[in-house]
């Protein structure tokens, strides 16, 4: 009996135990360089918006966060190599509203998507806006539709590839309008807004966070944004609904996942620091200068809006017939 009840007390002891060095690895860390994979190429919206991100972060817990590029296959392959990563908080994956279409866009992923990165936070809500070169034929997007109706297929927008965000969103919006359009797809976003800036393609659909600088240089215009209010920072350009097509558009975020197994008192330090950061007058500053709302929503409420934009972008998948890769 007395061998039972020690070894009784010695499992409450250890089961005791677990708070404090739960604390112990929020009070420490990070105590080493934490590497943030954007799984794109750089100069796009998740890209920009990462590296402030990572700055804040920096700033506020002393130790390097820093930017990796892993771009390809639609954001799978550095979606892939943070899935295998030590569950630790130093491997950290930065994405958008993509990596909520890839279940619609491979038949078979390298990582299970539901369970192999668990959200941590989204921050940096930035509407989606239909973006043409300053010097465009195209003054309104009611001029872009009726030339698309009257020539099928022959307006073209470019996207970062099938299965982006921008790609499915330029779709809705044909399905919307009632139009064909002709998709150019890039290796990234940056070169979908060069072929914008060089009159390569019509237009382009994509995050104000990755519009807002060449729109404020006047190399391009915006003909309408998502949501259901014109932006702050440019209130002359209307919403897709006001200038005449049926469609609220899509609210693309930024937000970060962690390896599965990653310990809670890691991802909540994380959730605390970005909270923090999106608090700041600057990380605000530079949310609303793109055009964006800057706030940040936990874990449990990310996860959330993953699975409703998974279900949403499904249903576009199924109406203009996206064949699996």
């Amino acid at each position: 009996m007395n061998r039972i009840l020690t070894r009784r007390v010695a499992l409450l002891c250890l089961a005791g135990a677990c708070a404090p060095l739960a604390a112990l690895a929020a009070d420490t860390y990070p105590s080493h360089p934490v590497r943030i994979i954007v799984p794109y190429a750089p100069g796009g919206a998740v890209d920009v918006v990462t590296r402030k991100m990572a700055q804040k972060l920096t700033e506020q817990t002393g130790q390097t966060f820093f930017v990796e590029n892993r771009a390809g296959a639609t954001g799978t392959i550095g979606a892939q190599q943070v899935a295998k990563a030590e569950a630790d908080g130093y491997t950290l994956m930065a994405n958008d509203t993509t990596y909520s279409l890839l279940p619609h866009i491979f038949r078979k992923l390298p990582f299970d998507h539901d369970k192999d990165l668990v959200p941590v936070a989204a921050y940096v809500f930035a509407p989606m806006a239909l973006a043409v070169n300053a010097q465009s034929r195209f003054k309104s997007l009611k001029d872009l539709v009726a030339d698309a109706k009257a020539q099928p297929n022959r307006v073209t927008y470019g996207s970062g590839g099938p299965g982006t965000t921008p790609h499915f969103a330029s779709e809705a919006l044909g399905i919307a309008a009632g139009v064909n359009l002709m998709h150019v797809p890039f290796k990234g976003a940056a070169e979908a807004t060069q072929a914008v800036l060089s009159s390569t393609i019509d237009f382009q659909i994509a995050s104000t966070t990755g519009l807002m600088g060449n729109v404020r240089g006047g190399k391009m215009r915006l003909l309408a944004v998502s949501g259901d209010k014109r932006l702050q920072a440019l209130p002359e350009v209307p919403t897709f609904r006001e200038a005449g097509v049926p469609w609220g558009g899509v609210l693309n975020w930024t937000g970060l996942w962690a390896p599965k197994g990653t310990p809670a008192a890691v991802t909540g330090r994380l959730q605390k620091e970005i909270a923090a950061a999106m608090a700041t007058p600057d990380m605000k500053a530079f949310a609303e200068g793109m055009g964006a709302e800057p706030r940040q929503v936990g874990a449990e409420a990310f996860g959330k809006m993953l699975k409703e934009s998974t279900e949403a972008w499904g249903k576009v998948a199924s109406h203009t017939g996206f064949e699996r890769q």
